[in-house]
């Protein structure tokens, strides 16, 4: 069984193998129609922005070569996982993106399980009492909070929670001149993450509860269930063994889905709330024209959504057998 699970997910990392070149490819020349290089904006700082200087710095990070030759260079890098040099920060593009992979990669691990969580909760509440005054209640903070944009979001929950009411910080990862390690270092990461992960889940939770709604109403009404009524089994024991391992199926599909727009959301939060991840990193090389930084976030992101979608194929096998079942037959 775990073996055919792992031949499945190496030939869907296989399988995204192409679609992770054709977004870099696609990244790469729709990054250089930008007006502006790395040339002007380190010239301007330097406060000599003559068209000389700009030569020169564009001479020495190879920016005057012709565009195809700098496309082959930077695909064959590519392929050995080199993914050149920063500009601004003086640094390799890998050591600034490993520096940075961390504070992200928690920040979406702890949003996405927060939304998904809450999201099944209310979504299966709805549905089970629906039509009632708390599923209508539900449907409406649901549906609030799907039209709300994140950084209004941020910016109210800052206001509130650590402006008036001074229970959480406005902005970092940790606090200033902290010296600690261990179990007290993690207590305070995690109190500077409770409102960058509350406003990065907020609008998937909502996404997730109507999701989950409709699918567990839809499934409520399937054959299963009514078979199930008349053996007289527990409606609880029914939703909880049969409905909600059926209508939880579409859900992680939209999360699969959604994780490159939770990166891309993970870029709004990170500004707001200074908190110094990938989205932050990419935000900062965005505005100082750091064209290689760019390209080399875009590329982890290609992957990090590829292999994302792999491991939601993988659930799939263990919340519903039939599929890795079904899977076999067609093989065979």
């Amino acid at each position: 069984m775990w073996k055919a699970r792992a031949r499945y997910i190496f030939g869907r990392l296989l399988h995204g193998v192409p679609i992770v070149l054709a977004i870099v490819v696609a990244n790469f020349f729709l990054i250089r129609l930008a007006p502006g290089d790395a040339a002007q904006v380190l010239a301007g700082e330097a406060g000599a922005a003559t068209e000389q200087y700009m030569q020169q710095i564009r001479s020495q990070f190879g920016l005057d070569r012709p565009l195809a030759v700098q496309f082959f260079s930077y695909m064959k890098n590519i392929l050995v996982f080199d993914l050149g040099y920063s500009f601004r920060h003086g640094r390799t593009v890998a050591s600034l993106i490993l520096d940075r992979l961390g504070a992200t990669a928690l920040l979406m691990f702890v949003s996405m399980a927060l939304s998904l969580g809450m999201g099944i909760l209310l979504g299966t509440i709805a549905a089970r009492r629906n039509r009632s005054p708390a599923a209508a209640l539900i449907m409406l903070v649901a549906i609030v909070s799907y039209a709300t944009p994140l950084f209004w979001v941020g910016l109210m929950l800052i206001i509130l929670f650590s402006i008036n009411l001074g229970w959480f910080p406005t902005s970092g990862m940790s606090t200033v001149g902290l010296d600690a390690t261990g179990l007290a270092y993690a207590l305070d990461v995690a109190y500077h993450l409770v409102l960058p992960a509350i406003t990065l889940s907020f609008f998937y939770m909502a996404l997730y509860t109507r999701l989950m709604r409709a699918s567990m109403l839809e499934t409520l009404r399937l054959d299963f269930v009514r078979t199930a009524r008349a053996k007289g089994i527990s409606e609880r024991k029914i939703v909880r063994r049969h409905v909600i391992r059926n209508a939880i199926l579409p859900v992680f599909t939209m999360a699969g889905v959604q994780v490159s727009g939770m990166l891309g959301g993970s870029v709004i939060v990170e500004s707001v709330f200074g908190w110094p991840g990938l989205g932050l990193l990419a935000f900062e090389a965005l505005f100082a024209r750091d064209l290689n930084l760019l390209l080399g976030i875009f590329f982890l992101s290609s992957i990090l959504v590829v292999i994302t979608n792999a491991i939601v194929d993988l659930a799939y096998t263990m919340i519903d057998p039939r599929i890795e079942l079904a899977r076999g037959r067609s093989n065979a």
